[in-house]
C-alpha cells in the first residue's frame, strides 16, 4: 500500500504520454494513431504493436469472465478452457464481445453498480478482437496463468450437503406440463444456516424455472401431499392442497432460471432452515420435441459461524393485467412499502417471452423516483443483479417494480401478437415478478418482519 501514490502518479504520467503521442500522430501522420494504439496489447514507443496472445492475454480474460459457463458440464454449448477449444471460436468471440452479447449482462449502466457484473472493459474487448484479427496466436504456454479451480458439477465450493429429488420427473415430447412438485425432507436434527446454495437440474433443456421453498415442520402447506414423489396440483385429492399448490407464504431458499447464479452470501449473512424442515421443489418444465427426464438437486454450504443477519427473499408481483394485442411497450407496475428496516442486497426480475424491460425504483414523495436497476430483459438469460454496496432502507420505504412488454410482431420471440396476454404459468402466457433479497437481524423471521412497527419508526 505504500506504493499507491507512486503507482497512481505513474499511471497518470503514462496516460498523458500516450495522449500526447496520439495527438502528435493524428496531427503529423493521418492513420498512424490507429496503427500505434490498436490491439489492446502493450505498445512500444518505437511503434511496434505487441500482438495479444492466448496464454498471456486472452486466457486470463476467459477465466475471469467466461469459464463459469464455458466449461465441461455447464450451460454454454462449448468449452473455452484450452487453446485448442478456443481457437476455432476466435472470430465468433470477437463478434460477440464487440456487440456486448457476451458475457451476458442486461443492466442499464446508468443505474447502479453490481458486484456480479461480468462485463468486459473497452480495453479487454479490444484485446480479444485484436487477438482474433491476428489469427489467434497461442504464444508461450509458460506465460499462462494457473488453471482456474472449479468444483466439479457446481459453481459454489463443494457443498456440505446435496439434496436431490428422490424420483425423476418424466417430461413428455410435446404439450404443456403442469407445475410439478416434489417434497424432499432435509432430515435436519438442528437448525441450519445456509450461506451458499445452488440449484442444478439434471437436464437443463427442460427446465423453464425452479423454485425451492423451505417448509418448516409446523407449516400446514401441502400437508396432505405425498413426500418424495412428483405431483401436480391436479393430482392432489385434498381441495385445500390443490389451492395451496399455487400460492404459499413459505420462505424461499432459491430461484433457478436459465443464466441465473447461485446464492453466495458474505460472512455474517445466511438463509435459515429450521430443524425438521422439508424443501419443496417447484419445477416448471417445458417440452422440446424430445421426451426425457429430470432429477434436480440443490447443493447447500453451511455458515461456519452463526450469522448476525438473516437473508430473506421477497417479491413485488402483479398478476392482474391484460396486455393488448400488438402492444409494443405495455407497462405494468406494482409497489409496496417495507414494514421494517432492511438492507437491500440484490434483484431478480422474472417475465416470459414478451418481457422487454424491468426496473426497480424507490419512490420518495419529497425526492422523486430513484431508479435502482433497469434491465433490458432477455428471457433466455434471466440474471440476478447483486448490489456492489448493499443499501440500507428504512421502514416504510416505498419500492416499486415496473415491467414493459412487447406483444407486437416486432418481438421475434412472441408466440402470437394477435392475442391478448394474461398472467399464466406457461411461457406463451406472462408473469410479472420482481424478486429481491434483503438482510435483517438474524433473530427476525419472515413473519415477524412483516409485523409493522408503530408510528414511531426511526
Amino acid at each position: 500500500m505504500k506504493n499507491v501514490g507512486w503507482v497512481s502518479a505513474f499511471c497518470v504520467t503514462h496516460h498523458l504520454i500516450s495522449k500526447f503521442w496520439s495527438i502528435v500522430a493524428a496531427l503529423v501522420v493521418p492513420g498512424l494513431t490507429a496503427w500505434l494504439f490498436s490491439g489492446g496489447g502493450t505498445q512500444a514507443l518505437g511503434g511496434a504493436t505487441k500482438t495479444p496472445t492466448f496464454y498471456k492475454d486472452v486466457l486470463p480474460l476467459l477465466q475471469q469472465h467466461c469459464q463459469n459457463c464455458h466449461r465441461p458440464g455447464e450451460i454454454a454449448p462449448m468449452s473455452l478452457v484450452t487453446y485448442d477449444q478456443v481457437r476455432p471460436w476466435a472470430r465468433a468471440i470477437q463478434k460477440a464481445v464487440r456487440l456486448r452479447k457476451m458475457p451476458p449482462w442486461f443492466a442499464d449502466r446508468r443505474y447502479g453498480r453490481f458486484s456480479n457484473d461480468p462485463s468486459l472493459t473497452p480495453e479487454q474487448i479490444e484485446t480479444l478482437s485484436s487477438w482474433s484479427e491476428a489469427n489467434a496466436p497461442a504464444g508461450d504456454p509458460n506465460g499462462a496463468p494457473p488453471a482456474s479451480h472449479w468444483t466439479e458439477n457446481w459453481n459454489i465450493p463443494s457443498p456440505d450437503l446435496v439434496l436431490r429429488m428422490p424420483k425423476p420427473v418424466t417430461v413428455p415430447e410435446r404439450g404443456d406440463v403442469e407445475y410439478t412438485y416434489e417434497i424432499v425432507p432435509t432430515g435436519f436434527s438442528e437448525d441450519k444456516w445456509v450461506q451458499m446454495c445452488e440449484i442444478r437440474p439434471s437436464q437443463r433443456q427442460y427446465v423453464h424455472h425452479a423454485v425451492v421453498y423451505i417448509r418448516p415442520p409446523d407449516s400446514g402447506w401441502l400437508r396432505h401431499a405425498p413426500s418424495g414423489v412428483p405431483f401436480t396440483a391436479s393430482t392432489l385429492t385434498n381441495e385445500q392442497d390443490r389451492r395451496d399448490a399455487r400460492r404459499t407464504d413459505s420462505d424461499l431458499l432459491l430461484v433457478y432460471a436459465p443464466g441465473s447464479s447461485p446464492d453466495c452470501w458474505t460472512n455474517g449473512m445466511a438463509k435459515f432452515v429450521p430443524r425438521g424442515s422439508d424443501l419443496v421443489f417447484q419445477m416448471h418444465y417445458t417440452t422440446n420435441g424430445h421426451p426425457g427426464t429430470d432429477q434436480t438437486s440443490v447443493g447447500l454450504a453451511f455458515a461456519k459461524e452463526p450469522p448476525t443477519q438473516r437473508v430473506l427473499t421477497l417479491q413485488l408481483t402483479n398478476s392482474h393485467f391484460v396486455i393488448p394485442p400488438n402492444a409494443d411497450d405495455y407497462r405494468v407496475e406494482v409497489h409496496g412499502t417495507l414494514p421494517n428496516n432492511a438492507t437491500l442486497l440484490s434483484f431478480f426480475p422474472h417475465m416470459h417471452l414478451r418481457g422487454k424491460r424491468f426496473e426497480y425504483t424507490i419512490v420518495d414523495p419529497d425526492r422523486g423516483v430513484e431508479t435502482l436497476l433497469r434491465v433490458n430483459y432477455d428471457f433466455y438469460w434471466q440474471l440476478s443483479y447483486r448490489l456492489d454496496k448493499p443499501r440500507f432502507l428504512k421502514a416504510r420505504t416505498l419500492l416499486q417494480a415496473v415491467a414493459w412488454y412487447d406483444n407486437s410482431p416486432n418481438n421475434p420471440h412472441n408466440p402470437d401478437p394477435s392475442k391478448a396476454v394474461r398472467w399464466g404459468d406457461q411461457t406463451y402466457e406472462e408473469m410479472m415478478v420482481g424478486f429481491f433479497d434483503i438482510a435483517v437481524p438474524a433473530n427476525l423471521d419472515k413473519w415477524r418482519y412483516f409485523i409493522r412497527l408503530s408510528d414511531k419508526v426511526e
